[in-house]
């Protein structure tokens, strides 16, 4: 199996609800259910690994505070060598809905002083050769994303492919965020990210040619990923090949985390040098299943099979 990394945020989630009318100023409303968990896109990434019994490393930083030890703590060893900052950790607060979305407010927190220096200090480029690195939170750890081409260079000197998913920046998708998102990708091997994302950076309605036009923003043999919800997935392989999976008809509970949730499934079958289609569905699958269980279960271990293909 090849080499798996995430790089990015991790912090608090706190997640209550669900919460329908929104509530007006000044009052209380008391809902049904809270939840405390391992948060964030590279955490929600790294939880679905290990439920998958899937071998990676996480590159991440916390707080100096007792979230910041709770979350290295949910991590054991992958995160000893996680930097410490001296803010306090960052925290997300989820109000779900009863049709299962969410709306979050979330601090800043440790998560902007993320550096290039944090990550150097975690991941090994000589053991992650040939493997996979994901990319994520990328409009939150502003000093990291200050030095992504610094990163990028790094992924290439140890043939590390990148994958990138953004997350949704706070501020929107502005000219000057797709300007950067078209940049980044330009450096990538993968693109993962929903149908909003995909056809707002590509300029076009249409989720087919809006993963097209991605495809051609990122580098020569790349993949581009579009993450369709309760329609599935679809991808534009090398050489333009388009595939499809279709989302299982599942009730939803709880979609936090399901693009993460899709990442590493995905991630994880390419690293056992899957063919796109069998990893589209696998990801497909393992995402349906977390958003409809509660507790969240992902599903059997992806255990490794032999390699027969090329990476994606």
């Amino acid at each position: 199996m090849r080499p798996l990394a995430v790089i990015g945020n991790v912090n608090v989630d706190l997640i209550v609800g669900p919460v329908a009318p929104w509530p007006k100023a000044g009052t209380e409303t008391v809902v049904d259910h809270d939840d405390l968990r391992v948060g964030g896109q590279a955490g929600n990434t790294g939880l679905a690994w290990q439920a998958l019994d899937v071998d990676f490393e996480i590159a991440a930083n916390v707080g100096d505070d007792q979230f910041g030890h709770w979350l290295r703590e949910a991590f054991g060893a992958r995160a000893d060598k996680w930097p410490v900052r001296p803010e306090s950790t960052t925290l997300s607060v989820g109000m779900t809905h009863p049709d299962g979305e969410r709306t979050f407010f979330t601090t800043r927190g440790h998560l902007p002083r993320f550096s290039l220096a944090d990550v150097l200090c975690v991941l090994d480029g000589k053991r992650l050769g040939g493997g996979y690195a994901l990319l994520c939170g990328s409009f939150l750890t502003d000093d990291l994303t200050g030095d992504y081409e610094a990163f990028f260079d790094w992924a290439g000197s140890h043939d590390i492919a990148v994958a990138l998913d953004t997350g949704w920046p706070m501020q929107g998708w502005t000219p000057a965020n797709c300007k950067a998102a078209r940049e980044w990708l330009a450096r990538c091997d993968l693109a993962l990210f929903n149908e909003v994302e995909t056809v707002t950076l590509a300029g076009t309605p249409d989720p087919v040619d809006a993963a097209r036009r991605i495809q051609s923003m990122t580098k020569k043999g790349a993949t581009a990923v579009v993450k369709r919800g309760p329609e599935g997935a679809i991808a534009i392989g090398p050489g333009g090949t388009l595939v499809r999976a279709a989302a299982p008809d599942v009730k939803v509970i709880d979609t936090i985390g399901a693009g993460d949730v899709f990442n590493a499934a995905f991630l994880a079958a390419l690293a056992q040098d899957q063919p796109l289609t069998a990893s589209l569905e696998a990801a497909t699958r393992v995402a349906s299943r977390a958003i409809s269980t509660l507790p969240r279960n992902y599903g059997e271990p992806m255990h490794p099979r032999e390699a027969t293909h090329e990476r994606a």
